[in-house]
């Protein structure tokens, strides 16, 4: 029984409203979906009680050994072209990182990889010019893996949601022979994570210093409410309907988002089509649509299934509608086994309309 124990898989991702987890049938796919749970973040007692149920036998070692993946609110995803003649400068990367990025070296763990298909960039060769720059600080490194152990969960394997996700939009786009390039929005508190998506890869990034706090001083005054606090209340509750407040909520954000689809458009000659919003709450679900309607493009519905099929994660009947959520979409990129060859008869986005 223990031998069958430690062949199953455990996949969790830490993100700003929930903790998801998911158990498999293997520890690597191909396998089968067996088991998905989500609780609030920050209810120690409800994740106790969800790590029980998605690993009723407790392992010899205590914890729950697992692929995690997190977003720390400081976290660094930004495409950048590097100027190859000065990649194998000492100076050059510091001076990337500190003037393009504002960030100490010494005190972030990063990664460079290739912006079209997100494998290791080779230093050594330094041929390919579009990367990606993927860090956290190293404070947020221990401070997680701390919390982690605390709550019982044994990270095997720590990665960036926001890599992982945009690898499985790009992944998702591609399988459906979609040629739309995407928006892809991560909407946190006090920031937005802005890019820009394709069946190619990352093609644009941009952090937005404004995120879901900005709209409630609005809230507060065009409903005349007292305080702050009460708008705040509110506006994270479910019990108003903001979808009319919509256009104004999202002004500031979206002549930010304007402006970078702007850039890309005018660089490209691509126009962007299409936008997904990964981590809202369902409380805050209206704020997809509104961004939508407010650029003039449609929302993107995922379906993981087929998907997920093609890289060898089987999705049962039970869950694949609890997977349709967007919220789920992150933690399911984690398990795609991009080494299978998805196989060709993925159906054009376009032909399923």
């Amino acid at each position: 029984m223990l031998f069958s124990q430690k062949t199953k898989g455990f996949f969790v991702e830490l993100n700003d409203n929930a903790v998801m987890l998911a158990r498999t049938s293997a520890a690597v796919a191909p396998f089968t979906v067996e088991d998905m749970r989500e609780c609030p973040t920050g209810d120690a007692a409800a994740l106790e009680e969800a790590i029980k149920q998605i690993q009723p036998k407790k392992p010899p070692s205590g914890y729950l050994h697992a692929t995690v993946s997190t977003y720390p609110a400081k976290r660094l995803v930004r495409r950048h072209s590097l100027e190859l003649k000065r990649v194998k400068e000492p100076a050059y990367f510091p001076e990337v990182f500190s003037q393009q990025f504002r960030v100490e070296l010494d005190k972030f763990t990063i990664v460079i990889l290739n912006a079209n298909d997100g494998t290791d960039y080779d230093l050594i060769k330094a041929t390919q010019k579009d990367v990606l720059f993927c860090g956290l600080p190293n404070d947020d490194v221990v401070a997680t893996q701390t919390a982690l152990l605390a709550a019982g969960i044994y990270p095997e394997r720590f990665e960036l949601g926001s890599v992982s996700l945009l690898g499985g939009v790009a992944d998702c786009l591609a399988f459906t022979k979609s040629k739309t390039p995407t928006l892809v929005l991560e909407i946190g508190a006090d920031s937005t994570h802005s890019f820009i998506v394709s069946s190619a890869g990352v093609e644009a990034s941009r952090p937005i210093p404004q995120g879901l706090e900005a709209m409630v001083p609005i809230v507060q005054k065009e409903l005349g409410l007292k305080d702050e606090e009460s708008a705040k209340k509110l506006f994270y509750s479910n019990t108003f309907d903001f979808t009319g407040m919509g256009p104004l909520l999202v002004k500031k954000l979206l002549k930010e988002l304007q402006s970078s689809i702007g850039f890309y458009e005018v660089q490209t000659g691509q126009s962007v089509g299409q936008v997904l919003c990964t981590q809202l709450s369902p409380k805050l679900a209206w704020l997809d649509p509104a961004i939508a309607t407010a650029l003039g493009i449609s929302g993107l519905k995922l379906d993981p299934g087929p998907w997920l099929q093609s890289r060898q994660v089987t999705l049962p009947d039970a869950l694949a509608k609890n997977a349709q959520d967007i919220r789920w979409f992150g933690l399911l990129s984690l398990m795609a086994n991009y080494h299978a060859n998805p196989p060709t008869h993925a159906v054009p986005a376009e032909e399923k309309k």
